[in-house]
Formats: C-alpha cells, sequence, structure tokens
C-alpha cells in the first residue's frame, strides 16, 4: 500500500512539474492605466531518490517537495499608498520507515496604509499575522529505539497577529524599516493544554486553560529588503523585532529574521538557499535556525517593470 502510494505521489509530481513547464515561468504585462502594482510568485521544488535492496552503497528511499507562493498588491496614489502581501511556504518529506515529516512551514500576512509626509517617510498603520499550516513535532528514540513523536506546535498554535501605528522609512524601491512605537499583539494558541510541561508550564506564554495573550504596550520592527543584486540573482530577507514595554529586558526582545536567495539557473529552473534564524523569549530561550537548500520550478507574474 506503502509503494503504490509513492507510485501516485510520484506521479502526482510528474503532473505538477509538466504543468509549470507549459507556462512561460517570467510574464510581464505592463498595466500603465492602473494605480496598482501587483506581483505573483509561485514555486514547487520537487526531491526523490530510491534504491534497489542489493544497492551496496546504501541509502534511504525518499520523496519530498515544498511549496511558496507569494503574492503582493500595492496602491499608490498622490501622497496614499496601501501595501499588502501574501506569504506562504510549506514542504514535507518522506524517508522509508519514518513517514512523511514537515520540513518548511510558514504563513505570513500584512497590510500596510501609509501617508507620505515627504519622499522617503511616510506615517503607517498595518498588520500582520504569522502561524503555519501544520502540527510541529519533535523526535526522540524510546526503548525499543523506534522514533517517538512529540507535539510542540500546530495549526494557529501559536499564531501572532500585531497591529501597529507609526513611520515608514523607504530611501529606494527595494528597502523599506518600519517603525511602530505603538504595536500590540495578540498571542493565539490552539489549545495550549497539549504543550503544558514542568519546564514549560506556559506555553508561548499563553497560560493553561486560555487561548490568548495580549501584550498592549509593545514596540515593532519590520524591515524588508528585496532586490536582484545581480543578473538572475534575487536576495530578499525580512527582518521583524518585537518588544514589549512593559518586560523591558534585553533577553526578552523577539526577533525574526526570513532570508532566501533565488538564482534562476534557466528560462524555468531556479535554485534557492532559504535560512530562518528565529529568537521568541516565550517560546525557547535559545537561538532556532532552520535552513533549505532548493531546486525546482518558479513562475512570476507582474503588471510592472521594476526600476533598475
Amino acid at each position: 500500500m506503502k509503494k503504490l502510494f509513492t507510485l501516485r505521489f510520484s506521479f502526482f509530481l510528474l503532473f505538477a512539474l509538466t504543468c509549470f513547464l507549459s507556462v512561460d515561468a517570467q510574464i510581464i504585462k505592463i498595466d500603465t492605466l492602473t494605480h496598482w502594482k501587483k506581483t505573483f510568485r509561485a514555486g514547487l521544488n520537487l526531491n526523490q531518490a530510491a534504491f534497489s535492496s542489493n544497492w551496496k552503497a546504501g541509502g534511504v528511499n525518499s520523496i519530498g517537495f515544498n511549496v511558496l507562493l507569494n503574492y503582493k498588491a500595492n496602491y499608490k496614489k498622490d501622497n496614499h499608498s496601501w501595501n499588502n502581501e501574501i506569504d506562504l511556504l510549506y514542504g514535507m518529506v518522506n524517508n522509508a520507515g519514518q513517514g512523511y515529516r514537515k520540513t518548511l512551514d510558514r504563513i505570513f500576512l500584512d497590510t500596510k496604509y501609509g501617508r507620505a509626509i515627504n519622499n522617503k517617510w511616510d506615517f503607517s498603520a498595518s498588520a500582520n499575522f504569522l502561524s503555519q499550516f501544520a502540527g510541529g513535532e519533535t523526535y526522540a528514540k524510546d526503548k525499543q529505539n523506534r522514533d517517538s513523536a512529540t507535539l510542540i506546535s500546530d495549526a494557529f498554535a501559536p499564531a501572532y497577529l500585531t497591529a501597529a501605528l507609526g513611520f515608514e522609512y523607504h530611501p529606494v524601491p527595494y528597502f523599506k524599516l518600519r517603525l511602530s512605537p505603538f504595536s500590540p499583539r495578540v498571542t493565539y494558541v490552539n489549545n495550549v493544554n497539549r504543550f503544558v510541561t514542568a519546564a514549560n508550564p506556559t506555553p508561548y506564554g499563553v497560560k493553561p486553560g486560555e487561548t490568548t495573550r495580549i501584550q498592549w504596550f509593545a514596540f515593532q520592527a519590520l524591515a524588508e529588503f528585496d532586490k536582484d543584486i545581480a543578473k538572475n540573482l534575487n536576495l530578499k530577507w525580512r527582518y521583524i523585532m518585537f518588544l514589549d514595554y512593559e518586560k523591558l529586558q534585553f533577553e526578552r526582545i523577539d526577533h525574526r529574521l526570513d532570508l532566501t536567495m533565488t538564482a534562476r539557473v534557466g528560462k524555468f529552473v531556479t535554485t534557492s538557499l532559504g535560512f530562518i534564524g528565529m529568537y521568541f523569549y516565550d517560546q525557547d530561550k535559545s537561538f532556532q535556525t532552520s535552513q533549505a537548500l532548493n531546486i525546482g520550478l518558479a513562475y512570476t507574474f507582474q503588471n510592472f517593470e521594476e526600476k533598475k
């Protein structure tokens, strides 16, 4: 049954690959009649390995994938602007004998209204949402030397909703820095009791029996960089810092950095290196990192020409 499922999944990935190859990888259709600049990016990365039972070099049969989707819709007219972004990422791998395990998982939604003060500064009012699609597990060996999984996070557990009032600095089109002295944040954890342990009595800062934690008086900084730093080579990163005024200690400042470098190898094929670095005091007292190297397909559509 497992072999049949793997075979069907392989055919599905092959079909998806064919669909991607049947379209142009990058489309630019300039629309000069609208005040909206729209960009849509989608990517599919695949990896697979299979060995015969007598393969002497050894190896583990595996199949995996990750999917990304990014959509931006930015409005600009006179002194008013409204920027919106959806940034989604999900990946899994199936190693023989271990089953499917998650490798990547991100939901990021952002919306911002801006009122120009001058050509480099805006007054801004914004909101962003950060969470994940599926459960996360940590693995350890049991007495029979089998992998034992422990659930440590789940869909919308945690989820962070942050509203922010402040200012945005944008000296060039590819860099923005948002400084928000008033940034209340709601942390939501679905069924927090699942994650309560003696070492961690308030998972993600939420008390047992409750589902939310509200931090009213806080500061948030958000910086974004998105630029082709060389021909067919794009660097994109997003940094978020969150500081609670009521617990003003250096070790309690939250940080998250999402960085992706993407190289277009050909018309259809891209390779990307992704890195996530995170320090959330209420998640873990140590710095967390995640890294992934991918080769796959990408499709891009936008209705404007990038300024060089």
